[in-house]
């Protein structure tokens, strides 16, 4: 029931999706997966009245020129990072997140990241594959240990308290830096202890990192911060790319003074490293920590219903729609 206002979904989404904006608005879809060329993507969203992009897709100043149509625009994610918001600011386009839903999906991840990289299951998985096991060795594969250790949580945001939750079960001492101390009842829940930055980095036998990303944490983990970690220890990052400077990452992996580390956001991504490509002691994945089919459908499904709200034509964000039932994903 289209109201003469369209929508352009920037890549192939659920079909649910789909069907939830057709019942408000004309939707223009894409057909593959690539990446938009600066062009297409300043044309495309010069002839719609709402988007629903991904975090590949930038959307700057040039991307904007021109544009008086366009009013809101919703990442089916989480972050802001690809949007300039003080563009979209000064010609009144909304901008609108999916905060919330992955939570407790991507504690999930981070804790398969740790146990992957700490026991060196991946390297061991390729190693198997390969042909290479011929029989037990006492001295073969030898990993770390998670329980009972330290872990680090660096950023104790909604992820960093459900990543600290599960520690629990591993007997796991607690430590997390954040910009401010949790309540006292919260900690004491979470059986955590703040620590300046300095402390967590030299007690942290694992390490996860789940601060967002700005200019001012750009490399917060780097040459320095990881000199200052123990050499067993085992880094985790699925928070942004760029917070960790890869390329000091891979050498103190590469000579001996950082154990592992897991990674699921790069700089550059979708580009890695190259050598981080060539290191056994570091798991690698396309950033997927919310890939959960459940989840990733929550996500696409508030994102449109941003739109459609932000659009005048139905119910505001966290509201159920009356069109079709949404309570499996409401938060």
């Amino acid at each position: 029931m289209s109201q003469n206002k369209n929508v352009w979904v920037s890549h192939p989404i659920f079909p649910e999706v789909i069907d939830r904006l057709k019942l408000y608005v004309d939707v223009i879809t894409e057909t593959s997966h690539e990446g938009h060329a600066p062009e297409y993507l300043k044309q495309r969203l010069g002839a719609c009245d709402g988007a629903l992009l991904s975090l590949s897709d930038l959307v700057d100043e040039t991307a904007l020129i021109d544009n008086t149509r366009l009013k809101v625009i919703a990442n089916m994610a989480a972050g802001f990072n690809n949007l300039d918001l003080t563009a979209l600011a000064r010609r009144g386009i909304i901008a609108c997140t999916t905060p919330g839903i992955h939570n407790e999906t991507v504690a999930d991840y981070a804790w398969a990241l740790l146990l992957t990289a700490a026991r060196r299951v991946n390297a061991a998985e390729r190693w198997v594959r390969a042909g290479q096991w011929k029989g037990l060795r006492y001295d073969d594969w030898l990993g770390a240990d998670v329980h009972e250790k330290t872990l680090g949580i660096l950023g104790m945001g909604r992820i960093g308290q459900a990543v600290a939750r599960r520690a629990q079960g591993f007997c796991m001492t607690v430590l997390y830096n954040n910009r401010e101390p949790l309540p006292p009842d919260l900690e004491q829940s979470l059986h955590a202890r703040y620590v300046d930055k300095a402390t967590l980095l030299g007690e942290s036998d694992h390490l996860v990192i789940l601060v967002p990303y700005s200019a001012e944490n750009h490399h917060l983990i780097g040459p320095r911060e990881l000199q200052a970690m123990r050499s067993h220890a085992v880094l985790v990052n699925i928070a942004r790319g760029g917070i960790v400077d890869d390329a000091a990452l891979a050498a103190a992996l590469r000579e001996g003074r950082l154990g592992a580390a897991a990674l699921d956001v790069f700089e550059g991504e979708p580009a890695i490293h190259p050598e981080l490509l060539a290191l056994d002691n570091v798991v690698l994945s396309p950033h997927i920590a919310s890939a959960a089919h459940e989840k990733r459908l929550a996500m696409a499904l508030l994102a449109a219903d941003n739109v459609i709200a932000a659009l005048g034509l139905g119910p505001t964000p966290g509201e159920p729609p009356t069109a079709m039932d949404l309570s499996k994903y409401a938060v």
